[in-house]
Formats: structure tokens, C-alpha cells, sequence
């Protein structure tokens, strides 16, 4: 079972057919701090990323995603990007999740505030 997995999703980490060509053609450039793994080619034509778990594209850090779509050259190992004081930390869409964010009043919030600024219609 865990070798069609692996054979037939992309979701699960990587499928064989990319951790051939990892094996064969990838130059390992560097790792982040959520052990998702960067590759490029030899001759930095072609740069992914094999990811911890589950493939999902928010947990790759704004440093890492400039360098795979080709902002800049140097990786974030090589040349770190100088991050401003009111930066916050990356964090991954939630969006889905019991993380996301739910404005006061919304039904998903915590405590569910009790709205009086308007009377809802009944049919009569």
C-alpha cells in the first residue's frame, strides 16, 4: 500500500518518479527550519523543494520561495535576506483549519458575539 502511495500521489511527501530524478540529477542547496529540503540542478536551470509531510505550498518560507522562483540567485543558506523588526515569523495558510482566523461576530468564533445592531427579518 505505502508504495502505490508513493507511486501515485504527490500530496504524500514526493512520488518515486521525483525522488529518482532527486536522486539522479538533484544538488541538495539547503534545508528550513520545517526540514522541507531545496534542489537545484547542475547547471540551476530547475529548483524544487520535497517537502516534510504533507505537499503544501504555504509552508515554504518567503526567503525559500524567492529563491525557487527566481528573484534572486543566491539561496537564503547562502545569502540570508535581512528581515525588519516588525516582520512577523512565516507561518502557513490555516485557512481550512480550527486556526483560521474568524472575525468577531463570526459564527466560527469562540465565543460568538451576540449581534443588537439590527433585527432579523421573519417572513410573515
Amino acid at each position: 500500500m505505502y508504495f502505490l502511495k508513493r507511486l501515485l500521489t504527490w500530496w504524500n511527501s514526493q512520488t518515486l518518479g521525483t525522488q529518482i530524478y532527486t536522486a539522479r540529477k538533484g544538488q541538495k542547496v539547503g534545508e528550513d527550519e520545517q526540514g522541507n529540503i531545496y534542489y537545484q540542478t547542475a547547471d540551476t536551470k530547475r529548483r524544487w523543494v520535497i517537502y516534510n509531510g504533507e505537499s503544501e505550498a504555504s509552508r515554504v518560507s518567503p526567503d525559500w520561495h524567492g529563491w525557487l522562483h527566481f528573484t534572486w540567485n543566491d539561496p537564503p543558506t547562502k545569502t540570508p535576506l535581512k528581515h525588519k523588526a516588525w516582520e512577523k515569523p512565516h507561518q502557513e495558510n490555516l485557512t481550512g483549519t480550527s486556526a483560521a482566523y474568524a472575525p468577531a461576530g463570526s459564527i466560527r468564533a469562540a465565543t460568538p458575539v451576540a449581534r443588537t445592531d439590527y433585527e432579523a427579518w421573519q417572513p410573515e
